[in-house]
């Protein structure tokens, strides 16, 4: 039996893969062997940094011994790599076809992490001017 984390974007076998890891909207914790499997919400979906590594830290904390995902950024990478849990990329379809996938060696594993996601669309950015006029007007005129 191993336990293995499928990034998803529901809650049960059929949900389809999420091809993000740390702001995915599920983790599901799938036995690989009995497909008996726990949908944990992924907390960390809207943090304003250190996704990755929270994600990783709620993979970990439920034994997971490896994930399946689409990229994983440095710094999840690199917790997930501390914490011997193996990354597999690859996967297309649903959770059960990724749990398929990985019974039947078709999945790759990642050895270097992918480019860390930031900024996600959660800017608030006021402009320059802030809402107080702040043109130049040097205009010629005639």
């Amino acid at each position: 039996m191993t336990k293995i984390c499928v990034s998803s974007t529901g809650s049960d076998l059929d949900s389809p893969v999420d091809p993000r890891f740390g702001r995915c909207a599920v983790f599901m914790i799938v036995d690989s062997d009995t497909l008996e499997y726990e949908a944990i919400p992924n907390a960390a979906i809207n943090a304003s940094g250190g996704a990755g590594i929270q994600a990783a830290q709620t993979a970990a904390n439920n034994g997971a011994e490896v994930v399946i995902t689409g990229s994983v950024g440095p710094n999840a990478h690199g917790a997930l790599s501390a914490s011997d849990i193996s990354i597999l990329t690859g996967a297309t379809g649903t959770v059960r076809d990724a749990i398929q996938a990985y019974k039947s060696n078709q999945l790759s594993q990642i050895s270097t992490p992918g480019p860390a996601h930031r900024g996600m669309g959660r800017g608030r950015g006021a402009g320059r001017g802030g809402g107080r006029g702040r043109g130049g007007g040097r205009g010629g005129g005639w």
